[in-house]
């Protein structure tokens, strides 16, 4: 008789059996998580209460995280075992963890943290990335990944904009593919489950603030912030979505079936299932006050299409079984979410292969992605400006002062393995704050598998890591190193006569100026609910700044940052300005290697640096018409009365120690709608040394009827070039890559004249053309569309 264990059999078929051997409890089960401490002790042995779930498991497990790749398989194989012996029916929980920039558990490589990717605009060096990142989850027995964030980041006073890759949609998007290529796989059954977050609009809240409403109209959310996730599906075929908390347009996300189901399934083609974000539905009763019990809450998210709830059930699970015996709920509305989740499984290979790897080389498993991990973070690395004072020259006397001077674990961001112990340590020292979902931790589950750590003396010892005084040491005849200040507080007159000191003794002077990311306590600038009013440099930060400047001496201004920072007069009229996200083991390495000229800068901004906070936000692609994209009346010095409207460094801006120039623009005058524009440049290195820049094509698509961005990023290429070589780049855009939705609120591409830009920033228009988008206006659907451009290079 055929049942749900035949490989022969589709994933669907086989969840379809498996789904009419199952109980209702059993179903509503599958739509829930649990934290590994209800299921097994510290040291593996059953947890109190472990029994009762056995008799209706869950499908998930949330945050298993240990300190090293051996332990973490060996708990992994000791709760699958349960599952798969225990419970009546034997199906594999899916156990998840966070991969942002690298496997999130203790003795994994560490990469820069995502606005640090984007800086490199080297998406291929991304797949690499978290190919490797498959593997390792693959190896200790988790198969789905919390991870890319596919949020279009339009305001800096969010604290999560390092979680992204910027405020563009295309580039958002290459990154988001090359994220889920790279941990899906070619084949699922070999892969790791990728999950796009936070759908949708969750990068340009009311205010800045995490959690806070979302309007924006069908153009706005289906061409812009929807794009990257989009792409994803269509093109990587991404398996698994995460809501945003944000009400959207006045329903919460995880409610609202023209979000989840009409918006992501029934437009842009999503197949997979839909993971709620820790907390969710009670946000949704408590907070949003959109459902009065977890019950009502639970029926709103399945009939909206809210597949799993994370981490614990609040909501579903017995909450909702209840709601279908009382005939509240249909019971089909909860099969298609049950079958969602066990077709996963199966595509998976889980039922056939649920377990870890039964050894783990513990020490090659922390080397491995090393040499990659010191690459990105060379690449992100962006030179903002130079009067000429870099590269610096052999060995001077250089004063390293601020609070990145002489600082480790900054380089080391909320989801990484050092953020996340320095969250366990402050649980563990009672702190109020930690991570979301893990309020309700036992101190025996933390006390029994970590002993409080010194996280500085963690990233020094495990990654290597040094900081910034200790890498230009490397280089410099002498150094010294004063903080100055703490990140955002005076540490006191001395402090400060320590650090002006230490310029006057100096030939010049590294400011180490920025943020810090960190989950929800300590000093920070940045992260999860850590929002600001204000995105100016920390005022100590200025001051130390101000007092170090009179000395006279030439100043170089490193910023360590995940998002865009107003900058005071003194710190925009240094010599220098070199901006570094939070670039992991190899961060300081990268940005000292730069300053002294062992590495060329190849860096582009991910975002745009404002003027002032009372610009946001401000971006490259404003309407045509809109911000600094609207032209100036005659009489008009500029758009505001008390400054310009034009970002201080704008989109894609990044300098390098050679000179670059683009030439011989070539265009196709004409093309159809259904057909592919060629558009050509010559990219020649005319400075003294090698070096690498990225050609970034732009678009303004002129449409009758409705206003378009006064630009949109179509394409982007990097190349390495040795002094005085060219080479010949060709992008090949297809005409269904420039639609938009329509005035019928159809997605279309239509005739249009199409401007052409060229150049090596966002603003540069080194070389400017236009086209003719002829025929018939085409509706597009989501497998019709283009998202990316092709891109050919030849030695010119």
């Amino acid at each position: 008789m055929t049942n749900h264990r035949d490989t022969r059999l589709t994933a669907d078929a086989r969840a379809e059996l498996l789904l009419r051997e199952m109980t209702l409890e059993e179903k509503c089960g599958q739509l829930t998580a649990v934290m590994p401490w209800s299921l097994v002790r510290a040291d593996g042995s059953d947890a109190e209460g472990a029994a009762d779930l056995s008799a209706n498991p869950p499908g998930h497990v949330a945050q298993l995280i240990v300190d090293d790749p051996a332990q973490l398989a060996r708990l992994v194989g000791t709760i699958q075992h349960r599952f798969v012996t225990r419970t009546r029916l034997g199906i594999p929980a899916l156990f998840h963890a966070e991969a942002l920039n690298g496997f999130l558990a203790g003795g994994h490589m560490i990469f820069p943290t995502a606005i640090g990717l984007a800086a490199t605009w080297s998406p291929e060096l991304v797949e690499e990335m978290t190919d490797l990142i498959r593997r390792q989850m693959r190896r200790t027995g988790l198969r789905h990944a919390l991870s890319p964030v596919l949020d279009v980041a339009l305001d800096a006073r969010w604290g999560r904009v390092h979680e992204t890759y910027g405020e563009d949609p295309y580039l958002a998007a290459a990154f988001g593919v090359a994220f889920t290529r790279g941990l899906q796989g070619t084949d699922l059954a070999e892969g790791v489950i990728a999950t796009g977050k936070h759908f949708l609009g969750y990068g340009a809240t009311a205010g800045g603030r995490n959690q806070s409403a979302f309007e924006a109209g069908p153009r706005q959310l289906r061409d812009l912030f929807a794009y990257p996730f989009e792409a994803a599906i269509q093109l990587a075929g991404l398996k698994s979505v995460m809501n945003s908390y944000s009400d959207i347009n006045g329903v919460p996300a995880g409610i609202s079936r023209e979000v989840l189901t009409d918006l992501l399934r029934g437009t842009l083609g999503f197949d997979g299932f839909v993971s709620a974000d820790y907390g969710t539905l009670e946000q949704v009763v408590n907070r949003q006050r959109a459902a009065s019990t977890p019950g009502e809450a639970g029926r709103l998210a399945i009939i909206a299409g809210l597949d799993v709830e994370f981490p614990t059930p609040f909501a579903y699970g017995s909450a909702l079984a209840a709601e279908v015996e009382a005939g509240r709920l249909d019971v089909r509305d909860l099969d298609v979410c049950v079958l969602r989740v066990l077709r996963a499984k199966f595509e998976l290979g889980l039922f056939e292969n649920p377990y870890p790897a039964e050894h783990i080389d513990v020490g090659a498993v922390a080397r491995e992605g090393g040499t990659l991990s010191q690459e990105l973070a060379r690449r992100s690395v962006v030179l903002v400006k130079n009067d000429g004072i870099l590269p610096l020259p052999a060995e001077p006397a250089v004063a390293v002062i601020g609070p990145h001077a002489d600082a480790v674990v900054r380089q080391f961001a909320t989801y990484t393995y050092p953020g996340w112990r320095e969250a366990v340590n402050a649980e563990q020292r009672g702190e109020a704050g930690t991570m979301a979902g893990a309020e309700a931790i036992k101190a025996s589950w933390f006390d029994g598998l970590f002993s409080p750590v010194d996280v500085e003396a963690l990233a020094r010892g495990r990654y290597g890591a040094r900081p910034l005084a200790e890498e230009i040491a490397a280089f410099a005849g002498e150094v010294l190193a004063e903080p100055g200040c703490a990140m955002t507080r005076p540490l006191g007159q001395d402090a400060l006569d320590r650090a002006v000191a230490a310029a006057r003794g100096a030939d010049v002077v590294v400011l180490a100026l920025g943020g810090s990311s960190l989950w929800f306590t300590g000093e920070r600038t940045e992260g999860e609910d850590s929002d600001s009013v204000d995105i100016a440099l920390p005022a100590a930060q200025t001051r130390l700044a101000e007092a170090v400047a009179a000395t006279g001496k030439p100043l170089v201004v490193v910023l360590v940052q995940g998002r865009a920072y107003a900058l005071p007069e003194v710190v925009r009229d240094a010599a220098a300005i070199v901006v570094s996200a939070f670039g992991g083991p190899y961060g300081a390495k990268a940005v000292a290697e730069v300053l002294f000229g062992a590495v060329n800068p190849s860096g582009k901004l991910p975002y745009s640096i404002p003027r002032h906070s009372g610009q946001i936000p401000v971006y490259h692609h404003q309407k045509a018409g809109t911000g600094y994209r609207s032209p100036l009346p005659n009489h008009i010095a500029h758009h505001y009365l008390d400054m310009e409207a034009t970002p201080l460094h704008p989109f894609g801006h990044g300098l390098s120690y050679t000179g670059f120039t683009l030439t011989d623009l070539a265009c196709d005058p004409e093309v159809d709608t259904a057909g592919t524009a060629g558009i050509s440049a010559t990219v020649t290195n005319a400075g003294a040394v090698e070096g690498a820049t990225v050609v970034q094509l732009y678009l303004r698509v002129n449409t009758s009827g409705a206003t378009r961005p006064a630009q949109q990023l179509a394409g982007f290429q990097r190349v390495e070039l040795a002094s005085g070589r060219s080479r010949r780049v060709t992008f090949h855009v297809p005409a269904a890559q420039l639609g938009h939705t329509d005035l019928a609120l159809d997605f279309a591409v239509e005739p249009a004249t199409v401007d052409v830009f060229l150049g090596l920033d966002s603003d540069d228009r080194a070389l400017s053309g236009s086209f003719e988008l002829t025929g018939k206006a085409r509706v597009l659907t989501g497998g019709e569309r283009s998202f990316l451009s092709a891109t050919t290079t030849r030695e010119a």
